[in-house]
């Protein structure tokens, strides 16, 4: 079969990575619940490493189509900018969902809780402190990373890698400063709908600034390598989208759960 074509768009080679990585997700989150129930965690490590040699090699084919083969046209690469676009809604729907969660039932809280919000009992964190440095060291992570994008564009491969170096240490700043505050918690999980409400959604921000950081590190190694152009990145583009959105969740779980809901 001739592989010529005469049209700009990107016909997918057979690949295993999408059936290998939704058994290895499955293995992961198998094991994630026998780590709960039996506090054996072998199972999710094991699933955990598969899924991260996944990730890798999956990536680096999707690299290569796009910076060594040159599949990835500008029809493919405007497919590509409106799948991240539908991604970041779904993303945003998912904590709309906590967010609705924690007004029905802060706005009326019930007689379980004592009638009042916070629930008796809890002690909240001051959002004074950690939750306010946490806010600003994401509103400066957000600078940087334009900073970077703006680089890239204007071709500055040095000030380039200045803003991603930047952003990504940025992004462990804050987790690490989240960890500490969860450490340091006067309430758990299992501490009334307060305590579910508020570590469902600040975990599940915190997973996904995990996830940003490696996506920018990502971005950080082919900027090194010179995957990137003046006007093909939209690897790049789209973990900048996908850090913003981080960025704005932040604001919207600052000003309602640690400021307004304590």
């Amino acid at each position: 079969m001739s592989s010529h074509k005469n049209h700009p768009y990107h016909l997918v080679e057979v690949s295993p990575w999408p059936i290998l990585g939704a058994f290895s997700a499955m293995v992961m989150m198998m094991g994630l619940i026998k780590w709960f129930h039996m506090y054996t965690p072998n199972l999710f490590l094991l699933g955990f490493v598969n899924t991260l040699l996944i990730m890798y090699q999956w990536w680096r084919d999707i690299t290569r189509e796009g910076t060594f083969q040159g599949l990835h046209t500008m029809p493919v690469a405007l497919g590509l900018r409106w799948g991240m676009i539908l991604f970041i809604t779904s993303e945003v729907l998912f904590f709309v969902s906590f967010f609705w969660g924690f007004f029905h039932s802060s706005l009326s809280p019930s007689i379980e809780l004592g009638m009042t919000w916070p629930p008796k009992g809890i002690e909240t964190f001051n959002p004074m402190q950690i939750p306010l440095l946490n806010t600003l060291i994401l509103i400066s992570s957000g600078i940087t990373v334009t900073w970077a994008h703006h680089s890239l564009m204007e071709n500055n491969y040095k000030q380039t890698i200045y803003g991603l170096s930047l952003t990504i240490i940025l992004g462990i700043y804050f987790t690490m400063l989240q960890a500490y505050e969860y450490f340091e918690s006067a309430f758990t999980i299992a501490d009334s709908v307060y305590g579910s409400a508020f570590f469902m959604a600040t975990g599940f921000h915190g997973l996904h600034v995990i996830i940003g950081t490696i996506f920018l590190s990502v971005c950080l190694f082919r900027q090194i390598f010179n995957h990137f152009s003046q006007i093909h990145h939209f690897g790049f583009e789209a973990a900048a989208w996908y850090w913003h959105f981080v960025d704005v969740v932040w604001l919207f779980l600052y000003v309602t759960i640690y400021w307004w809901g304590s």
